[in-house]
């Protein structure tokens, strides 16, 4: 058995380390020569940022324990904080340590900012969701599911909307009710560490990729940087790598790509089409995220603080870096760097007061960061009709929208597929 993984982002370096550790040989091909795909280190004005501020929760268990099983303490790397969620001066919300579903019911029966009527419509409808199941008959949009229980206008715009469009990444008009509820059900709904908030000490390469990348290197298994794999051809001896110079075939491809790259690399592959037309079906979502480096230090009253603006959350990336997050797309895409820089600086100044011009800006957009996770989409499985080719990444098909648990999931899947 040999088997070649394509791509080393978290899902691909998931697969790569579960096969690792079930003493399968693997050979791990990345093109670029910094591990993580779109969830990875960059550097910029002398800093490791990333090419996107993701949030993590306790609810990534699958994440948790590979981080654990390849030497990166979760502890050391990952500042865990009870829910909270503000909007200063608007609202207010934090989770006390107190045993499910207590600690839900505390934080949103306390919540500041919320008459008293929204949050006892915001407790009845997590009490409704708990007793269907989280199970919908039909799946509707975000906005029909807000409609349909009676959610009032501020505890959408504070709670619920800003909940739905961080973890799908989908305006909450288009948005699939029934993900959304499945992200409730397994976070704020489950055991109170579940909803807790992980905020990473490292970047994104560091956490994950390169501690599995010793992990894998250490079984005997490889990974090739800047390595680009062109095509995947098939034949009775297995499969053949266009940009593998070993020459060697493979029993079994794991393509942990960007579902859009699939195309190219499965031209060669007719009995992929199928999947490959549906693939082609799936719409994207950006996401946006500008580092403010300022001259001195700029302090936050959090270390994620929502703004709900053309900043949708600040985040304290260092005492004198902020980072600016906004999911989606929207008008903000179509500003000039200078123009966006200076609209989120006004936020940040509505939020600290007075504050003195960044010294230095970097905005990243990535424009296909994720599906568009509407209700009726249509995602691949893991397995497909040709045997042992199997897809891997976080448009699969799953409970969950595209998040690094997600891609995690599916690459462990992938790795029971094949051990199996």
């Amino acid at each position: 058995m040999r088997v070649a993984i394509i791509g080393a982002g978290y899902a691909g370096m998931a697969a790569a380390t579960e096969l690792a550790a079930r003493g399968i040989p693997v050979a791990v091909f990345e093109a670029s020569r910094t591990l993580g795909g779109r969830a990875r280190r960059v550097e910029s004005h002398g800093y490791p940022l990333d090419n996107g501020q993701h949030i993590l929760v306790g609810a990534y268990v699958e994440l948790l324990r590979l981080m654990r099983l390849v030497g990166a303490d979760p502890a050391a790397l990952l500042e865990r904080r009870p829910l909270s969620l503000v909007f200063p001066g608007r609202m207010r919300l934090a989770a006390p340590r107190l045993p499910a579903p207590l600690h839900l019911a505390a934080a949103l029966l306390t919540a500041r900012g919320l008459s008293f009527g929204a949050r006892l419509a915001a407790v009845g409808f997590m009490r409704h969701m708990k007793q269907a199941g989280f199970r919908l008959a039909r799946d509707m949009t975000f906005a029909d599911l807000m409609a349909r229980h009676g959610q009032h206008d501020a505890v959408i715009r504070y709670l619920w909307e800003p909940l739905c469009v961080s973890a799908l990444n989908t305006p909450p008009r288009e948005a699939s009710a029934q993900v959304f509820l499945n992200v409730l059900r397994d976070s704020l709904a489950a055991a109170r560490e579940a909803s807790d908030l992980l905020l990473p000490r490292t970047d994104f390469s560091a956490l994950f990729p390169e501690p599995a990348e010793h992990f894998v290197l250490s079984r005997g298994g490889e990974v090739l940087r800047g390595t680009s794999i062109r095509a995947v051809a098939w034949n009775p001896y297995g499969f053949s790598l266009e940009g593998d110079a070993s020459g060697r075939s493979y029993t079994h491809v794991i393509a942990a790509v960007a579902p859009y790259h699939l195309g190219r690399l499965a031209a060669k592959l007719p009995r992929l089409q199928p999947v490959l037309e549906d693939i082609g079906r799936i719409d994207y979502e950006p996401i946006l995220t500008a580092y403010l480096g300022y001259p001195r230090p700029v302090k936050l009253p959090g270390a994620m603080v929502g703004v709900g603006g053309t900043a949708h959350f600040l985040f304290q990336r260092t005492d004198d870096i902020l980072s600016a997050v906004t999911s989606a797309h929207g008008p903000h895409l179509d500003l000039p760097h200078e123009a966006l820089v200076e609209r989120i600086h006004a936020e940040v100044c509505g939020i600290v007061g007075a504050a003195p011009r960044p010294d230095w800006s970097q905005v990243i957009v990535e424009k296909r960061a994720t599906f568009a996770c509407r209700p009726g989409v249509l995602r691949p499985s893991c397995e497909t009709p040709l045997a042992n080719f199997y897809l891997c990444g976080d448009y699969v098909a799953s409970d969950y929208p595209a998040t690094l648990e997600a891609a995690v999931r599916s690459g462990v899947a992938c790795a029971q597929l094949v051990s199996a």
